[in-house]
C-alpha cells in the first residue's frame, strides 16, 4: 500500500511539472522560472527574486501565484517577505544577504496539499576584491646567465568568490603578457628580465563583484639581484700563528656586477660567530687574510656577497670551511693551588701542589711538560728544588716554613709565563668576610666582602660533601678586584657543597672562610628514625641520629615530633635541628604511644617510621616506697617469729619431733629380776639420779582393806580389773602380763577434740620401778605401755628369770609413769598384778629399781613420749634391814617417809608437770 501511494504522488509531481507539453523537437517546458538566474550578491546588500508561472499551466493545474512557497536550502522563507504581483508572479525580498544561502527554490502547493518544486537557482554571496598591497620583486641568480624575477604581494581579504590575480609589467613603450600565478594568489615569477632598463610592474585582482589594481612599481632589475654566494672556498695557515688566509671564486660576471663581501668565523665547537669588519671587505676580491686569531686553534669560515654599492640583496652564506692556526708559546701559566697537611709531623708539612691544564687558546699548542720550582724563604736556607712532570699535581714533604712555588708550562714553541704561589708558614693576613651563596640562572654564585688590604687574587675552593665519597677539592682563581663569581665546575642539584674563599696577597695569604651551599634543595630522602632512651611513668626520653648529608637534600631547618595514643589525637612538638634528644612530658602512665619524627628543609618535610612505646605503671621511687616497707615488715615478722620459736623451742620440738626410742637400746632387755645388780645406796644422788622422777607421791593402801575407802575411791581398781581381763590376750610378756598393749587414742595439743586419731605409729615404753613393800621382797612391776610394737625377746621372757614359787602375800603395787601434756590431761591407768615372791628370793631382792632416762630435755611429749631417749637403765637396788623393811624412793624434793607414816599400800596421786594422772 505504501508503494502504491508513492507511485501516485510521483505521478502528480510529473503532472504538475509538465502541465504543458509541446512536442516540438522533444522539448519539455517547465511551469515557471525565477528571475534573476544564478545571481552573485554582495554581502549585506538587498535582493529580490521573482517566480513567474507559465500561463499554459494555470488552467490545467489550477495553480496560481498565491500558492507559491519560497525556500532557502529546504528552509521556508517567512511569508512576510512574500509579495504577490499578479496571479502568475510572486516575489520574495531579502534585506540582508548575509543569511542567504543556496539554493533558493520556488514551490507550489497544489490540490491535495502536495508541495511541488517549480524552479530553483544558485545564489553566490561574497565581497569584491581589495587593492593588492606590498608589491616587491627580486631577481635570483640561478646561473651565471639566468636571472628570473619573482614578485610577491598581499592579496587582501578573502572574498568568498572566485577571484583572479594577474601580474602585469611593461616597459615605457612596450607591454608584456600578464604573469598568471599558479596555485597561489600572492606571487608570480617572470622567467627572464633585461637589466639596465626600467620596468613598470603592478597587480590586478578581479571577481564577479569588481576589479582592483595595486600601485605600480618601477625598477631596474639589476638593482634587485640576489647573487649566488662565492664557491670553492679554501683556508690556509700563514706564517704568523694568529693569521689564516681565505680564497674563493665569484659566480657573477664582473662586467655585469661588482661585488662586496662579508666573512664570518668561529672556533670549532663554539656557536658564537665573529665577523670581519665590513669595511675591510667592501671592495671586489677573491681572497682575504683573517688576523687576530688564536694560535693552534681550529676555526670555521663562511662568506657571502652582494652588489658593491649595497643596492640589492646579500647572497646566501657559502659552505663552511675549517682551518687551524700554527702553535705559539703558552700565553699564561697554569692556575696553581696547594693543600697543606701538617698532621703527620709537627716539624714538616706534606704539600700537595695542583694546577689546572691550560685552555687550548691559552696553551697555544700541545703542552709537553710542566716545570716546578720550590724556593725556600727566610729563615730557611735550602737550595731551590726543581721538578719536571707531565701531570697536573705534585706532592712534597717540606720542613715547616715559607716557600715560593713556580710552575711553567712548555710546548713545542716555548714556555709560558710562570705561575707563582706563596705558601706562608702561617695564614696571618686578613681573611674575607661575609661569604654567601645564591643559586642564580642554574648556577651557584659565591660572593664575599673584600678585606681592607689590597688583594692580589682570590682562590675559591669547593668540594662535594658526601658520606659515600671523599671530598675531592676543586678550585678556581678570580682577580683581586671582584667580590663575587659563579662556580665553574659541574654543580649538581640536591648536593651539599663546602665552599671556601682565600684572599692571596703579595706577601702572604689570609685564612679561608667557608660556607655550605646547595644549588637546589629538595625534601629529605627519608625521615629520622626515633627510639626511646628512657621511659618513665609520665615522661619518655626520645633519641635519634641526624640524617646523613646524602639523605638531607637541603638544609634541615627543623624537626617535628608527632605522638599520640591509640585512640587519641596526634600532638606535634617542634624541636631544634641541632638536637638529637628530646623528653616528652605529661604522658599518661601505663599507656601505649605511637611516635614519629619529620625533618624539614626549605622545600618540605618527610616523616620517619613509626615507633611505639608504653609508659611505666609506677614512677621512680614508687616501687621502692612500696617494696622497702613490705620487706622491712617481712623481716620484722621473721625476726619476731624466730624469737618466738627460740623461746618456745621445747614446745615446738614436742609437737613436731616426737621422741621415738630405739627398742634395741632399751635396758629392759638387759635386766633380769632374779639377779639384780648390786648398787651402792650410800649416796642419795645415786639412788635418785637427777632427772629421773619429779613430783611423785605414793599412797599405800591394803589391797584387801576396802572398807576404809569409798566407792568413788575404789572405782579405778574395778576399771583396772576389767582392762586386765580384756588385755591378757595381748600381753607383752613382761611379768607375765601386759598393760593393755592395744592401741589407744591420744589427745593432740592442737585439737584436743580429735580423740579418734590413731596413735599406733607411736612407740611409748613404760617406766619400770622395782620396790619392796615394807618388809617384803620387791617384785618387778611395769606400768602401762602404749607401744604397738612387741618388745625384745628378752623382755617378753623376763618372767622366766623371776623364779617360781607360790605367792605368800597378795599385794598389788601400782606405779604411774610421768607423761602427758599438762596436769589437766588424763589417761587411762594401767595396773599390773604382781607375781608371788618366795622366801628364797627375799635375800636377793632388797632394793628398788627405776628407769633412768638420759638427754638434754627431761620433759615428755604430749603423747607420753620423751625426746631423744638415749639410754634407759634398770637399777635394781636391794637393801635388807634388820627390821625387814624395804626402802622406797620418795620425791626428789621431799624427805623419805618413816615406816609408821607409810600407808599399807600405795597409789599414784601426784605427777610432775606435763604428766598424766589416771581418773
Amino acid at each position: 500500500m505504501f508503494s502504491v501511494w508513492n507511485w501516485v504522488a510521483h505521478g502528480l509531481y510529473l503532472l504538475l511539472s509538465t502541465c504543458s507539453v509541446e512536442v516540438s523537437g522533444g522539448l519539455v517546458q517547465s511551469c515557471g522560472h525565477i528571475i534573476p538566474e544564478s545571481p552573485v550578491l554582495a554581502v549585506g546588500s538587498n535582493f529580490t527574486a521573482l517566480c513567474i508561472l507559465n500561463e499554459s499551466c494555470l488552467d490545467f493545474g489550477n495553480i496560481y501565484a498565491n500558492q507559491i512557497i519560497w525556500k532557502i536550502k529546504n528552509r521556508v522563507v517567512p511569508k512576510e517577505q512574500y509579495r504577490e504581483i499578479n496571479r502568475t508572479v510572486s516575489s520574495v525580498t531579502f534585506n540582508d544577504t548575509s543569511s542567504l544561502a543556496t539554493p533558493l527554490t520556488c514551490n507550489i502547493l497544489a490540490d491535495g496539499q502536495i508541495e511541488q518544486n517549480i524552479y530553483g537557482i544558485t545564489v553566490a554571496v561574497g565581497l569584491p576584491p581589495e587593492k593588492p598591497k606590498n608589491l616587491s620583486c627580486i631577481v635570483h641568480q640561478v646561473s651565471k646567465l639566468t636571472y628570473p624575477m619573482t614578485c610577491t604581494w598581499n592579496p587582501g581579504r578573502y572574498t568568498f568568490l572566485d577571484t583572479s590575480f594577474r601580474l602585469k609589467y611593461r616597459w615605457p613603450q612596450e607591454n608584456f603578457p600578464d604573469c598568471i600565478p599558479k596555485d597561489v594568489n600572492n606571487s608570480c615569477t617572470i622567467s627572464d628580465v633585461q637589466f639596465f632598463v626600467n620596468l613598470e610592474v603592478w597587480v590586478e585582482a578581479a571577481n564577479a563583484l569588481g576589479k582592483a589594481e595595486s600601485d605600480p612599481l618601477v625598477l631596474d632589475p639589476i638593482d634587485i639581484v640576489k647573487p649566488l654566494p662565492p664557491h670553492n672556498l679554501t683556508v690556509s695557515s700563514g706564517i704568523l700563528p694568529t693569521v689564516l688566509k681565505l680564497s674563493w671564486e665569484n659566480r657573477i660576471s664582473a662586467a655585469l656586477m661588482t661585488l662586496k663581501f662579508n666573512i664570518r668565523y668561529r672556533i670549532m665547537g663554539s656557536t658564537d660567530w665573529m665577523q670581519v669588519p665590513p669595511e675591510d671587505t667592501a671592495s671586489p676580491r677573491t681572497s682575504f687574510s683573517v688576523q687576530g686569531l688564536k694560535p693552534c686553534t681550529e676555526y670555521v669560515f663562511s662568506i657571502c656577497c652582494m652588489k658593491e654599492d649595497g643596492v640589492g640583496y646579500w647572497s646566501d652564506w657559502s659552505e663552511e670551511k675549517t682551518g687551524v692556526t700554527t702553535e705559539d708559546k703558552p700565553s699564561k701559566g697554569p692556575p696553581l693551588w696547594r693543600i697543606v697537611d701538617a698532621s703527620r709531623s709537627p716539624a714538616s708539612w706534606t704539600v700537595h701542589l695542583m694546577w689546572k691544564a691550560l685552555e687550548p687558546f691559552e696553551a697555544n699548542g700541545v703542552i709537553l711538560r710542566y716545570e716546578v720550582t720550590i724556593r725556600a724563604k727566610s729563615p730557611l736556607s735550602r737550595p731551590p728544588e726543581k721538578y719536571s712532570v707531565n701531570t697536573t699535581n705534585l706532592t712534597l714533604n717540606l720542613p715547616n716554613g715559607t716557600y715560593e712555588v713556580t710552575v711553567i708550562a712548555r710546548n713545542r714553541v716555548g714556555a709560558s709565563p710562570p705561575s707563582v704561589l706563596l705558601i706562608p708558614a702561617t695564614n696571618s693576613k686578613a681573611p674575607v668576610k661575609n661569604v654567601r651563596t645564591l643559586p642564580k640562572d642554574g648556577k651557584l654564585w659565591v660572593g664575599w666582602t673584600a678585606p681592607n688590604n689590597y688583594v692580589l687574587k682570590y682562590v675559591i675552593e669547593w668540594c662535594l660533601v658526601s658520606n659515600s665519597s671523599d671530598c675531592i677539592i676543586e678550585w678556581q682563581n678570580e682577580p683581586g678586584n671582584v667580590q663575587g663569581t659563579y662556580l665553574k665546575g659541574d654543580i649538581k642539584p640536591f648536593k651539599c657543597y663546602l665552599i671556601t674563599v682565600y684572599p692571596l696577597y703579595a706577601d702572604g695569604q689570609g685564612s679561608g672562610q667557608s660556607v655550605k651551599a646547595y644549588l637546589q634543595q629538595d625534601r629529605p630522602s627519608k625521615g629520622p628514625t626515633i627510639q626511646t632512651k628512657k621511659v618513665g611513668k609520665a615522661e619518655a626520653v626520645l633519641t635519634w641520629n641526624h640524617l646523613t648529608v646524602d639523605e638531607q637534600n637541603g638544609f634541615i631547618r627543623s624537626y617535628t615530633i608527632f605522638y599520640k595514643t591509640v585512640d587519641g589525637n596526634e600532638t606535634a612538638v617542634a624541636v631544634d635541628p641541632s638536637k638529637t634528644e628530646y623528653t616528652l612530658s605529661s604522658l599518661t602512665s601505663d599507656t601505649l604511644y605511637t611516635v614519629r619524627m619529620m625533618a624539614y628543609t626549605d622545600e618540605g618535610g618527610r616523616s620517619g617510621p613509626d615507633f611505639t612505646f608504653t609508659t611505666q605503671k609506677f614512677g621512680k621511687g614508687e616501687i621502692e616506697a612500696i617494696v622497702v616497707p613490705v620487706c622491712l615488715a617481712f623481716l620484722l615478722i621473721v625476726l619476731l617469729g624466730v624469737l618466738f620459736c627460740f623461746n618456745k623451742r621445747d614446745l615446738i620440738k614436742k609437737h613436731i619431733w616426737p621422741i621415738v626410742p630405739d627398742p634395741s637400746k632399751s635396758n629392759i632387755a638387759q635386766w633380769s629380776p632374779q639377779v639384780p645388780p648390786k648398787h651402792n645406796f650410800s649416796s642419795k644422788d645415786q639412788m635418785y639420779p637427777e632427772g629421773s622422777f619429779t613430783d611423785v607421791s605414793v599412797v599405800e593402801i591394803e589391797a584387801d582393806d576396802k572398807k576404809s575407802f569409798s566407792e568413788q575411791d575404789l572405782k579405778p581398781f574395778d576399771l583396772l580389773k576389767k582392762e586386765k581381763s580384756t588385755s591378757e590376750g595381748h600381753s607383752s610378756g613382761i611379768g607375765g602380763s601386759s598393760c593393755m598393749s592395744s592401741p589407744r587414742q591420744s589427745v593432740s595439743d592442737s585439737d584436743e577434740g580429735e580423740t579418734t586419731q590413731n596413735t599406733s605409729s607411736t612407740v611409748q615404753y613404760s617406766t619400770v620401778v622395782l620396790n619392796g613393800y615394807r618388809d617384803q621382797t620387791p617384785v618387778q612391776v611395769f606400768s602401762r605401755s602404749e607401744s604397738t610394737q612387741p618388745l625384745l625377746d628378752s623382755e617378753e621372757r623376763s618372767e622366766d628369770h623371776a623364779g617360781g614359787g607360790d605367792s605368800t602375800a597378795q599385794r598389788q603395787q601400782y606405779f604411774k609413769q610421768n607423761g602427758g601434756h599438762d596436769e589437766t590431761n588424763t589417761d587411762r591407768p594401767c595396773f599390773e598384778r604382781t607375781k608371788p615372791i618366795t622366801s628364797a628370793d627375799e635375800g636377793d631382792l632388797v632394793g628398788f629399781a627405776q628407769l633412768q632416762i638420759s638427754g638434754q630435755s627431761s620433759q615428755l611429749l604430749g603423747l607420753g613420749l620423751e625426746k631423744n631417749t638415749q639410754e634407759a637403765s634398770l637399777s635394781d637396788v636391794l637393801q635388807t634391814s634388820t627390821e625387814g623393811q624395804t626402802v622406797r624412793p620418795e620425791a626428789v624434793e621431799g624427805s623419805p617417809l618413816s615406816v609408821e607414816e607409810m600407808p599399807k599400800s600405795y597409789l599414784p596421786q601426784t605427777v610432775r608437770q606435763g604428766g598424766y594422772m589416771p581418773q
